[in-house]
């Protein structure tokens, strides 16, 4: 004879069966769960577990909303909201032993939680649970696995983002202050040149300046750069000419001059030839052209840069192209390099040990650059950022061998049997999720190519072999 329920434990009982993965069970099987487990109401900012306590119920959400959220170490990690009707907490045959997150209530909630002693009965008693919880457990791994690899991808993408614009920034800057010095020198050139007008220099003597100034400005570049002593040792000499020859400012002159290649013969040849009265204006006129030219150069040079920045970029992401093409390798790793050079520049000499003919393979160009990417940031990780990166090509019958090598401390045989699964990370809290070299493998095996390491301290050496045509 079965004894009636009490009115709650049959509304529990009907909250129960509202519920998808209990809604064809047994009235009794459902009264079994209802007996054994615990009831729990939680007003809205109620906390229902705390991080770090440990993991000993499942839980059964009737009624609200629960949301959770890491309050230590990695807050930026992927947090998870429970709505009513779904299940949530300890799952029969999980690892987890500790909330990694702080749940509460967002609005009232109403759940019912089963302590994991009860585990095994509920199993027995209830089989049709097994393979829907093995379910819900799986809905969560791929719910997690799709949460951290969009985090990952948005770190790498803030780290690139962060050092191109720096990269982009250095040559702006340069280009900013070169359009600001090539204005002041060409409104200086205005002047003087109104002043050599009024000097009614003949014929003879406007050529011999214009040539003088076209012998410096190819030159410009040439010529060995000098170092602090030398210069100022130089100036000084040019000074003390101007100054016998009563010539206005003569240390900015001579400062001028210097800057533009005037040594002191080529001085003396143009004093022999101007007037001390006029001399001052040519040498002025000198000092600007010359200013003005480099300063172009500079411009050019900023803009170029920041014009090669936005190429790799482009080749990067293979942004306007096909998918799926023939892919230059080479380039490939060269823009990745450009892309990381922000890192790069502290301290890592790169060695490229690559095949002039290696051929071009069939892939997903932009793919392709997030394996050299993660492996490249790996190793500048490795090595703590300082110390020599080898990136050797090479064909090996109808594959295509890429080995990133770098000189660090080498890989513990402990983390060796881990490398490559998903969230193993030998990195700090909140400095890695364990994606990357689990993406790494995943494009390889994507594109039919295998990827090994070797390691030993002071030379580790990542190895990607690619079909040439692996797509």
């Amino acid at each position: 004879m079965t004894t009636p329920q009490s009115p709650h434990k049959q509304s529990l009982t009907a909250a129960l069966r509202s519920i998808e993965i209990f809604a064809d069970l047994r009235e009794d099987q459902l009264e079994w769960f209802v007996s054994n487990a615990q009831e729990h109401t939680f007003a809205t900012g109620e906390v229902l577990l705390h991080e770090g306590d440990p993991a000993t119920a499942l839980y059964v959400l009737l009624e609200g909303e629960i949301r959770g959220r890491a309050e230590s170490g990695a807050k930026d990690s992927p947090g998870f909201v429970a709505r009513a009707g779904e299940v949530t907490g300890l799952l029969p045959f999980s690892r987890m032993t500790r909330f990694g997150m702080t749940a509460r209530a967002t609005a009232p909630s109403w759940i019912l939680g089963l302590h994991k002693d009860h585990f095994q009965e509920m199993l027995q008693r209830i089989p049709e649970l097994l393979p829907r919880l093995i379910g819900v457990m799986a809905d969560r791994i791929r719910e997690y696995s799709r949460a951290e690899q969009q985090r990952d991808k948005l770190s790498a993408l803030g780290k690139l983002s962060a050092g191109l614009a720096h990269e982009l920034n250095n040559p702006a800057a340069a280009a900013v202050r070169a359009a600001e010095g090539l204005r002041e020198s060409m409104q200086e050139l205005r002047k003087t040149n109104k002043l050599l007008d009024d000097d009614s220099l003949s014929c003879e003597e406007r050529s011999a300046l214009a040539s003088f100034e076209e012998n410096l400005l190819d030159q410009l570049g040439s010529k060995p750069t000098l170092d602090a002593l030398e210069q100022s040792d130089i100036e000084q000499e040019l000074a003390d000419w101007l100054n016998r020859r009563s010539i206005p400012n003569a240390s900015r002159v001579a400062s001028g001059l210097v800057e533009a290649g005037v040594d002191r013969a080529a001085l003396e040849k143009l004093g022999a030839r101007y007037r001390d009265a006029v001399l001052s204006h040519v040498l002025s006129r000198v000092v600007c052209s010359v200013s003005a030219e480099k300063l172009t150069r500079e411009i050019e040079a900023s803009t170029g840069r920041i014009s090669e920045l936005v190429r790799a970029i482009k080749e990067y992401t293979y942004m306007d192209q096909a998918p799926e093409q023939e892919v230059d390798v080479h380039r490939g790793i060269e823009s990745t390099l450009t892309m990381l050079k922000f890192r790069l520049k502290r301290g890592v000499e790169v060695k490229r040990e690559f095949d002039p003919n290696l051929p071009r393979v069939f892939a997903r160009g932009s793919e392709l650059n997030q394996i050299w990417t993660n492996l490249i940031d790996n190793a500048i990780d490795a090595m703590g950022g300082k110390g020599e990166l080898i990136i050797r090509t090479s064909r090996e019958l109808d594959f295509i061998l890429v080995e990133i090598i770098d000189n660090g401390p080498g890989i513990s045989d402990a983390v060796r049997p881990h490398l490559f699964e998903p969230f193993f990370t030998t990195k700090g809290v909140g400095e890695g999720t364990g994606i990357g070299l689990d993406t790494v493998y995943r494009i390889v095996r994507g594109h039919r190519g295998e990827i090994s390491f070797e390691s030993r301290p002071g030379r580790t050496s990542f190895q990607v072999r690619l079909p040439l045509r692996g797509v």
